[in-house]
């Protein structure tokens, strides 16, 4: 086994991160390019996704930014375009743009439901679609390639006022459990990845004050997952032997309950 094989397990594959301008996405993207991968990295804010184009060039990896908004399919069929012919076809997926929007349901905050709907389910679909023939394609010729979608220990739990954003991320869970029945006979591994509490831009968008409340004594009882706590959890999915494949991770911080 060469020295670069493990240092850099991932050295030819091609990682495309999804969400990539902060939390998760962007440590997953910088993590995956130091293990080898060619990664393209999408999300709206295109100027961070230059900056960290820009970290990962300085570090000797290769990056491909692309700004999309998940919820255009036409654009991320595009944007799938793109990476198939600058960096080659897709052979590990992290479709992790999300967003969470927590309210008492008798709030009826209908503008705040679709929004997690359009980019939790929606947007992960449009991904799905787009990206899917790619790794299809490559897991064909290389023998391995790997679909993660970023779910939360909410898809498993309850957590009140947080109903509709739990709903999208059982989905996410469920739909993971069914496609991995679909395309592990072709070599696609998929994983449902289930986070508790990771400290990520996420926070920021919770309006609701019982929820912020929740948030916020919960740092006085636990030292909260990091985003690169995913990221290397990624990195150790995407690294595993084609023969195995994790098909639900749930990684939550040591003192979080439920």
């Amino acid at each position: 086994m060469s020295t670069q094989t493990l240092t850099k397990p991932l050295t030819g594959r091609v990682a495309v991160v999804t969400g990539a301008s902060s939390g998760i996405g962007e440590a997953a993207a910088e993590h995956l390019a130091g293990l080898g991968a060619r990664v393209a990295v999408l999300a709206r804010r295109a100027d961070r996704l230059d900056e960290l184009v820009s970290r990962i060039e300085k570090h000797g990896g290769t990056a491909l930014a692309i700004g999309v908004d998940v919820t255009d399919a036409a654009a991320v069929r595009s944007a799938a375009g793109r990476v198939a012919a600058e960096l080659g076809g897709a052979d590990l997926l992290l479709n992790n743009a999300g967003v969470m929007l927590p309210a008492p349901i008798e709030e009826l905050a209908a503008d705040q439901w679709q929004r997690q709907i359009d980019l939790n389910i929606t947007g992960l679909m449009n991904v799905i679609g787009a990206f899917i023939p790619q790794l299809v394609e490559t897991a064909g010729e290389r023998g391995v390639a790997d679909l993660i979608n970023t779910s939360s220990i909410a898809a498993q739990n309850i957590f009140p006022n947080f109903a509709v954003y739990s709903g999208t991320k059982a989905y996410v869970t469920h739909l993971s459990r069914h496609l991995r029945a679909e395309l592990g006979a072709k070599n696609v591994r998929v994983s449902a990845l289930e986070p508790g509490i990771v400290g990520t831009e996420l926070q920021s968008h919770v309006t609701d004050d019982g929820a912020l409340q929740w948030l916020e004594g919960s740092k006085e009882t636990m030292e909260w997952l990091t985003p690169q706590d995913i990221a290397e959890t990624v990195g150790f999915i995407a690294t595993l032997p084609p023969r195995a494949n994790l098909q639900q991770v749930t990684i939550m911080p040591t003192r979080q309950p439920s």
